[in-house]
């Protein structure tokens, strides 16, 4: 089973930028879709972003279009979410995950595989 860790969180001001990194190590990347969840304390697990193992094709909550990208690197074993435009809404725990097989609309249940999570607040 892939081991997933998540990096590049902090403390952001609204209208800022953060780019989140997620190793993974344990598996072939390319087999598998992978995504980003988040949750804010006391919320479910909510879907960010997913990519297909290629990464030719990707998906997005509403809340995050137009604003977050999600990309791969399978030859350096790595998924990452650049998120732009940041707003207080935007804060959470956010969890990287990945499975053979993309199920859509995607599931924090449909994942089996997760990393520890990597904090992002957005505050004035």
């Amino acid at each position: 089973q892939v081991q997933l860790v998540e990096s590049g969180g902090g403390l952001v001001q609204p209208g800022d930028s953060l780019r989140l990194s997620c190793a993974a190590s344990g598996g072939t990347l390319g087999m598998y879709s992978m995504a980003w969840f988040r949750q804010a304390p006391g919320k479910e697990r909510d879907f960010v972003a997913a990519i297909t193992g290629s990464g030719e094709s990707t998906y997005y909550a509403d809340s995050v279009k137009g604003r977050f990208i999600i990309s791969r690197d399978n030859a350096k074993n790595s998924l990452y979410l650049q998120m732009n435009s940041l707003k207080p809404a935007d804060t959470a725990l956010y969890y990287c995950t990945a499975d053979l097989i993309l199920r859509l609309p995607a599931r924090a249940s449909d994942f089996d595989c997760w990393g520890q999570g990597t904090q992002v607040t957005v505050s004035p």
